[in-house]
């Protein structure tokens, strides 16, 4: 699996949350694309990662 230009590697299929929460991403502060496609917060649970797939995972910053 491709996350934010690099190559990754998941040992057994996981959800998109579980793979999150495993690597730190604290949900309420990113947005993520899978593979082309903005993933809806909702979905994260119910969205299950292959090494097929592509992932762009976006901090969102606060500032002024």
């Amino acid at each position: 699996m491709k996350v934010n230009g690099e190559i990754v590697s998941i040992q057994e299929n996981c959800s998109l949350g579980e793979y999150l929460k495993k690597h730190g991403f604290q949900t309420g502060r990113i947005a993520v694309e899978r593979n082309g496609e903005i993933v809806p917060k909702a979905q994260y649970e119910t969205c299950m990662l292959s090494d097929a797939d592509t992932l762009e995972i976006v901090h969102f910053v606060g500032g002024g």
